[in-house]
């Protein structure tokens, strides 16, 4: 049985290691803003969208003021309403269910791969009726879903897709940047995420030049010029101050997630031969390793035991949205999806973020593999 000693905590994350050494460099983007005294819109929204569409491969990126915005205003400009039926995986963050509800629609909840947890074209398929008026597939933890068959489900059917990219900037499918397959994506730049900012903010992705302007219209009350207009908006603009401080990561974006890869690929190699699942990565993706997350039996007895050693863990997501109880006039049971169902009673996150030293890393897994060996 291996032994290990008390060791300094290892948090989930830890944005002060993040920080320390750009600090200068943000300072500097804040003052610059300061000294402007232009929060609202200006040159700092302009080229965070112009950088992260080029960073994304796609004509036109889109600053709101949060990822979840960014999944509202984007269903807004698709006309998404009363009596549209729209599919979302039910494993997911709430907001990918919630804002279809919020805009009047049903959100139709399917199951996922038991592998990589995200949703399938079969899946979708069998969910689709005429009134199914897009699909939302999650890249989650940094891994694009499958989305040949979906695009082809999806245009044989005349239905429109929105990628919810918020936990994958910067992931592949085929050699395809995240926010290419779809005729909108969005992003969030959480403070979590892999390019988080200093508060909430997010982004909409397109190569569709009307729906990119039909967006920006939207983000600012549908008002152009002010005071006019032409539609009915909501105030989604990003701040200038988030924009500076995200331009500055932006710039190291690539660094912090070779980092994330390699620290994913020393797990890989420390679990292998145990009991522990670890991330199942398909061969024609990239992921970023937005989260790196195994998967055990007796998972919340590991997260205790990780806890008392002052490991930091999180539970993404530990109830699917089919049986959330804002969803239960929908009729979602125990039982109907069961990968997403599983999958909610074993997952959990580990540290994995880019500045996590090699001796923390091997901490947190030797940590693990004891309570296995302990009968775990």
């Amino acid at each position: 049985m291996t032994l290990i000693a008390a060791r300094p905590a290892v948090p989930l994350l830890d944005l002060k290691a993040q920080y320390a050494p750009i600090r200068d460099e943000i300072r500097a983007a804040i003052d610059r803003v300061c000294d402007a005294q232009r929060f609202i819109g200006g040159p700092e929204i302009s080229a965070l969208e112009e950088e992260v569409a080029a960073f994304s491969r796609c004509r036109h990126a889109i600053g709101v003021s949060s990822g979840t915005d960014a999944l509202l205003c984007g269903m807004m400009a698709l006309g998404i309403g009363p009596g549209d039926e729209v599919i979302v995986p039910t494993f997911t963050f709430f907001a990918t269910g919630g804002c279809v509800s919020r805009l009047g629609a049903k959100p139709v909840f399917v199951d996922v791969d038991p592998d990589t947890f995200n949703v399938r074209a079969e899946d979708i398929r069998a969910k689709l009726t005429r009134r199914t008026k897009l699909i939302i597939p999650v890249h989650l933890f940094g891994q694009c879903a499958d989305m040949d068959p979906i695009v082809d489900l999806a245009r044989s059917n005349g239905i429109a897709i929105m990628e919810d990219a918020a936990q994958s900037i910067g992931s592949t499918y085929r050699g395809r940047t995240a926010g290419n397959f779809g005729v909108l994506a969005t992003l969030s730049f959480f403070p979590s995420k892999n390019l988080g900012a200093f508060g909430d903010a997010g982004m909409i992705l397109t190569n569709d030049a009307a729906l990119a302007e039909k967006c920006r219209l939207l983000r600012g009350h549908g008002a152009k010029p002010k005071y006019y207009h032409s539609m009915v908006g909501a105030n989604f603009r990003l701040d200038a101050i988030q924009a500076a401080v995200l331009r500055v990561k932006l710039k190291h974006l690539d660094g912090w997630t070779a980092a994330r890869i390699r620290n994913a690929g020393r797990y890989d190699e420390k679990f292998a031969d145990s009991k522990v699942r670890t991330p199942v990565i398909r061969e024609q993706n990239r992921s970023i390793y937005n989260q790196y997350v195994i998967r055990v039996s007796r998972r919340e007895e590991l997260r205790t035991f990780l806890q008392d050693r002052q490991i930091g863990t999180e539970i993404y997501y530990p109830v699917p949205l089919h049986v959330q109880q804002c969803f239960a006039d929908l009729g979602g049971r125990s039982g109907q999806l069961p990968n997403a169902e599983a999958a909610a009673r074993e997952v959990l996150a580990l540290p994995v973020y880019p500045e996590l030293p090699r001796e923390s890393l091997d901490y947190v897994a030797d940590s693990v593999l004891e309570f296995l060996e302990r009968g775990g």
